[in-house]
């Protein structure tokens, strides 16, 4: 049987770590060839090397939009096209609203949604010229539902499930698909600020038993397999969608 994602030319941001790293083993174990961005440049070097030819690395910082070209650009040249992209690379600070740093909030918007809309802008022609494409966006269960001390970062991640909706209508004429994924608690991490704002892991565990049917949280292994899903062929019908895979707590 052939790989899901034989052949396919795909560029990941934030895949030095966590979910971005686990979708990019999993993209490379199903036959696509992947460019990582990150600004976590040993992290991703390390990533690559464990990936071998198959991967390549572009320091990238999503945020800044030279930054941004560069990786579309390289990272398509050195693929020789592009059919995917994948936009992970996020930011999270947590705290109460009345005492937010306004530097955090503007931080968690630059890299959270301009990121997104940067390599976006850039991704699309070479996406047209292949004729088709898939473009899929890390949101957050947090753009579901929010909570306590994550204002900023749901509002960000809110946002992105507003592009991303929005990409995939204006991009469906021309065969582009576009999704955005929401994850729920996944351990990895990335999520510490929300945890120390929680009150640490023993009160973080207390609110996912109680908040998550399934009863725990995440790994990122469990994550890659959908993003291989949306970045394949066997989705050509699915777009403008925001899929949950956070154990059951949005229904």
């Amino acid at each position: 049987m052939a790989r899901r994602l034989e052949g396919k030319r795909i560029i990941i941001t934030g895949a030095a770590t966590g979910i971005g790293k686990a979708v990019a083993i999993a993209c490379v174990a199903e036959g696509a060839r992947i460019v990582i961005g990150d600004l976590a440049e040993e992290a991703a070097r390390a990533t690559v090397d464990d990936l071998g030819e198959a991967a390549q690395f572009v320091r990238c910082d999503v945020s800044d939009e030279a930054s941004a070209r560069k990786l579309i650009d390289q990272g398509a040249s050195w693929l020789g096209g592009l059919d995917g992209l994948v936009n992970n690379a996020g930011l999270q600070f947590a705290g109460p609203i009345e005492s937010f740093e306004v530097s955090r909030w503007d931080a968690l918007m630059a890299v959270n949604i301009r990121g997104v809309f940067l390599t976006t802008k850039f991704a699309v022609p070479h996406l047209r010229e292949a004729g088709r494409g898939s473009i899929v966006n890390t949101a957050s269960l947090a753009a579901k539902r929010g909570g306590p001390g994550i204002a900023a970062y749901a509002a960000s991640k809110g946002a992105v499930m507003a592009f991303t909706t929005a990409t995939a209508l204006e991009l469906a004429p021309h065969n582009i698909r576009a999704n955005s994924v929401c994850p729920g608690f996944v351990d990895t991490p990335f999520n510490s600020p929300a945890i120390q704002f929680m009150g640490g892991l023993e009160a973080q565990n207390k609110l996912v038993k109680a908040m998550v049917p399934l009863g725990r949280q995440a790994t990122p292994d469990e994550m890659g397999p959908l993003y291989v899903y949306l970045l394949s062929d066997e989705s050509g019908y699915v777009t403008a969608q925001a899929l949950s895979i956070d154990g059951g707590v949005y229904n």
